[in-house]
């Protein structure tokens, strides 16, 4: 019986990683979309979200089923759970690149307006929090997903820098305020996925030292 259930376990890493490096493709994939403005791609991205709704559902029915059947106690309970939470922010990730695509499609579609926000570094480093979060899990690295906690303010800061850069332009251009609104949308969403990103390099720190550390600044 243990074997069976070890052997379980490892399907269920299988399945989280599997996810994990998807959403993280389709974050590449809207950052590139956004930096092209190219709709299509970001529509090719729309239509496929219900991969990642797949799977999520998929994930959770295997980890509940797993506390059913086997009733795991101690680190191994400790592990579905976090896999549960991890899968559930994944989801939540997998949406909001969504919304991402779908404010690149309305921009993509604006006449030349003026450039309101250079999105690289921003997307960039939230890209490389999500992959330093799944790393972390993959690895069991504490110090790992330590760094990505601390990133995290950079990008609150990045988020508020291009929230005033909005207020001012929309001040100068008021016939431009949807186009700034959309852009508004995009860093807010990108700030959400940092968010969520911190949140599963919190999961992996309880996972490895049994200690939480969410609110604890």
């Amino acid at each position: 019986m243990p074997n069976i259930f070890q052997k379980e376990l490892n399907k269920l890493r299988k399945y989280i990683l599997s996810l994990g490096a998807l959403v993280e493709e389709r974050l590449d994939q809207a950052v590139e979309s956004v930096k092209n403005h190219n709709s299509k791609m970001a529509e090719n991205i729309i239509e496929n979200d219900v991969e990642i709704d797949r799977k999520e559902v998929e994930l959770e029915e295997e980890c509940l089923k797993l506390m059913a059947l086997h009733q795991p106690v101690a680190i191994d309970l400790r592990f579905i759970i976090i896999v549960l939470k991890i899968n559930n922010d994944l989801e939540r990730i997998g949406d909001l690149v969504v919304n991402i695509c779908e404010s690149t499609i309305f921009l993509s579609h604006q006449p030349d307006t003026q450039p309101v926000f250079d999105f690289s570094e921003m997307s960039e480093k939230v890209k490389k929090m999500l992959k330093m979060s799944l790393d972390s899990m993959v690895n069991m690295d504490l110090d790992l997903a330590k760094q990505v906690c601390k990133i995290d303010s950079k990008i609150d800061e990045m988020n508020r820098n291009m929230y005033e850069q909005v207020e001012k332009g929309i001040k100068k251009h008021p016939d431009q305020v949807k186009a700034y609104l959309y852009n508004r949308s995009i860093s807010k969403h990108l700030e959400r996925i940092a968010d969520l990103a911190t949140n599963i390099a919190e999961d992996v720190i309880y996972m490895i030292e049994g200690e939480i550390v969410r609110h604890k600044g």
